[in-house]
């Protein structure tokens, strides 16, 4: 670790706590120059860290910027050292995090950026991606699945999202299948499931997961204002440091407990369509149906005129056709 990740580490582990350039110096095991350089080039990539005579540094309690030291201080004992890279900007974390995967990146990686400009979701669409405003993280889970059951991986996803909001926010998300997570009833985050590999054993044997939460309301184009929604106005009072790290517990966690299939009813209830009126998108012609129950694989089951059948995927609407 550098020295800068270091006093950063430090740092982050108290915010609001000044420690004297003498003292951090005697932690690391560095000259206090070391310290002082280490400071100036956290400053310069925008973390506010006071600097006061005779007291030291601090780092600021509103300071979010995403950092390996900020998520690991949040993820879960056994997670603590899995691989975490950040960009300042990226196209997609999903492209990234699947360059790693083909690598042979572990079980648990996590890619994340301020910023994507190639951001993706579900049937070609974009992710609206801008600086500073969410958390756009992928990471690689090895789950050697059936590619049958490779559904579950994304509505596992969507409750490790919904968990990991209702902690920082006390805001309670509702899922509309497969992968969007609601909050006040516009839509917060996508997810993004991309199989890697294994498709010649039919088992899944890597998969990147992608994330996009709006934190904070960026502002969204006027093509977005009715439906994208954040979790917060112009400022947040949760660090997104602590918001990925929870959603990483969360998906590890779950993804460890797929063939169990347990957290299927805490999906149902979660679930903003059961018991609905529904719309589902069939040969590019929006047919009516019922939604009434998700399936043990994640399908979603609905009632049409014909009969009760199972969607694995697809696009299905609550709202009525223009």
């Amino acid at each position: 670790m550098t020295t800068k990740a270091s006093v950063l580490r430090i740092l982050e582990e108290h915010r609001g706590r000044f420690f004297s350039g003498e003292e951090i110096a005697s932690l690391l095991g560095v000259s206090r120059s070391a310290v002082w350089k280490a400071v100036k080039s956290l400053e310069a990539e925008g973390y506010a860290v006071s600097a006061v005579t005779n007291k030291g540094y601090c780092l600021a309690a509103d300071t979010d910027i995403l950092s390996p030291e900020g998520i690991r201080l949040y993820l879960s004992l056994e997670y603590r050292d899995i691989p975490i890279t950040i960009h300042k900007v990226t196209g997609s974390t999903n492209e990234d995090a699947k360059a790693l995967a083909v690598a042979g990146a572990v079980h648990g990686t996590m890619v994340l950026a301020e910023e994507q400009t190639r951001g993706r979701g579900r049937l070609g669409r974009s992710f609206y991606s801008p600086k500073s405003s969410g958390v756009y993280m992928s990471i690689v889970l090895r789950p050697n699945l059936a590619m049958t059951d490779a559904v579950l991986i994304t509505t596992a996803a969507s409750v490790a999202v919904s968990r990991a909001v209702e902690e920082v926010s006390n805001q309670t998300p509702g899922i509309k299948w497969v992968n969007d997570v609601f909050v006040n009833e516009k839509k917060i985050c996508g997810i993004l499931t991309e199989a890697v590999s294994g498709f010649e054993s039919g088992v899944v044997e890597c998969v990147v997961v992608g994330i996009g939460i709006n934190v904070i309301d960026p502002g969204f184009p006027d093509e977005l204002k009715q439906v994208a929604g954040s979790l917060s106005g112009q400022h947040c009072d949760f660090s997104r440091n602590r918001l990925a790290a929870l959603v990483a517990n969360h998906l590890l966690e779950l993804s460890a407990a797929l063939p169990d299939r347990s957290f299927l009813d805490e999906y149902r209830k979660r679930s903003v369509l059961l018991g609905k009126p529904i719309r589902f998108l069939e040969n590019n012609v929006w047919c009516d149906a019922v939604a009434v129950d998700v399936d043990n694989s994640g399908g979603l089951v609905i009632e049409t005129a014909t009969g009760r059948r199972t969607l694995t995927s697809g696009e299905v609407s609550v709202r009525p056709r223009n």
